[in-house]
């Protein structure tokens, strides 16, 4: 259970070890790689890049424990009812939606990180907090949200709860 299991939402930020989180974490300028939406019944609802056991890559929803990540930090953000209400709602209708590897070259020639074909994990959480009204339309450059761009973003919101199980 979560501070925010009836009105707000909670999204989980993570890394590992391997080269790819790495890379991902140095080029945000942080410590986090990926993000996910925490569901009630303790899955996650996101977009990640690959296969995870019979899960394919792309926007799924996917058990506790799918990835054996080194580090988790959970955003507990308040929201109303309604604002959770569309949140689910615009995450439910993106699931089984590709991966969105053209984004990763995006980062370089300015896609536009808002079109709704394919997502990042960054990309997905950040579209459905603008999309429930949970945050304003984020200012940030067209073709850049990654994971440590969304953790500022939703830590400055009031009343954010940050839950770090390893904290620097």
């Amino acid at each position: 259970m979560t501070s925010n299991e009836a009105t707000g939402v909670d999204l989980t930020f993570v890394c590992s070890h391997t080269v790819s989180s790495r890379v991902i974490s140095w080029f945000s300028a942080g410590h986090l790689s990926h993000v996910d939406a925490n569901l009630r019944d303790g899955t996650f609802l996101g977009s990640y890049e690959c296969a995870t056991g019979s899960i394919p890559a792309g926007v799924r929803i996917r058990p506790t424990g799918y990835y054996p990540f080194s580090r988790r930090v959970t955003f507990s953000i308040p929201a109303t009812a309604q604002q959770r209400a569309r949140w689910l709602a615009f995450l439910n209708a993106q699931l089984n939606k590709d991966y969105d590897w053209d984004a990763i070259w995006g980062f370089i020639f300015n896609r536009d990180w808002r079109d709704p074909d394919a997502w990042i994990c960054s990309e997905l959480q950040a579209a459905a907090l603008e999309a429930s009204g949970i945050v304003p339309r984020l200012y940030l450059a067209a073709n850049k949200i990654t994971p440590v761009a969304l953790a500022l973003a939703v830590s400055a919101i009031p009343g954010v709860v940050i839950r770090d199980d390893k904290p620097w």
